[in-house]
């Protein structure tokens, strides 16, 4: 099953979760690979889905890169230039046309704008696929949880469940109590809890659709 990874937020660890889905798929036997239709700033987000998809070629992976590092259309505005939203499409449809399993990666959270008049949500319509949402484990990240959640159940997208992220090692009260009460609040469920610097993640979830 082809999937859309978003973020609760920019820095949630949407990059290192779909690299590690991406490398445990493969090291199960599934033809998996990323795709990362817009960077803004540095590179290496694309770079890492790239060599996690097998080595495939950057600009394959990623087609719309602008270096300045903020909303893609914001970041398209500074540079003087309009980020083309059929291509965007067309990358996936391509990698889709060859690949067992497409993992796609938002850029920042779930209404970030890509143009004037189209966001990060309106590109997961038009690929027609579902989405796993990566969490923050991290104090306020219900709030940010419910309402991604419900922007994405409102526009009748499909939703995975919650992927809970800790970006530091250590655990304290608020860290150990999200696990129960993020999906509970968020009425999404659980997918899985990726620990800090864990290097697999269950993919039963996207290969037993």
């Amino acid at each position: 099953m082809n999937c859309f990874i978003a973020g609760t937020d920019t820095g949630v660890g949407k990059t290192h979760i779909t690299r590690i889905l991406l490398e445990s798929l493969r090291a199960d036997g599934f033809d998996a690979v990323g795709y990362k239709p817009i960077v803004c700033g540095d590179r290496t987000d694309a770079e890492l889905l790239a060599a996690a998809s097998g080595g495939l070629d950057i600009d394959v992976v990623n087609p719309v890169w602008c270096k300045t590092p903020a909303a893609p259309w914001v970041a398209a505005q500074l540079e003087n230039r309009k980020i083309d939203w059929q291509s965007l499409i067309d990358g996936y449809l391509k990698l889709a046309s060859k690949h067992e399993i497409v993992l796609v990666e938002g850029v920042g959270g779930w209404e970030v704008p890509i143009s004037a008049s189209a966001s990060t949500a309106d590109l997961v319509q038009a690929l027609h696929i579902p989405v796993a949402l990566v969490v923050a484990n991290r104090l306020g990240a219900i709030n940010h949880t419910v309402l991604t959640c419900q922007a994405i159940r409102a526009r009748e997208i499909r939703l995975c469940g919650l992927i809970l992220n800790h970006l530091v090692d250590e655990f304290d009260t608020i860290m150990i109590a999200n696990k129960s009460s993020i999906p509970h609040c968020a009425k999404s469920p659980l997918i899985t809890e990726v620990i800090h610097s864990q290097d697999w993640i269950e993919t039963d979830w996207l290969t037993d659709q």
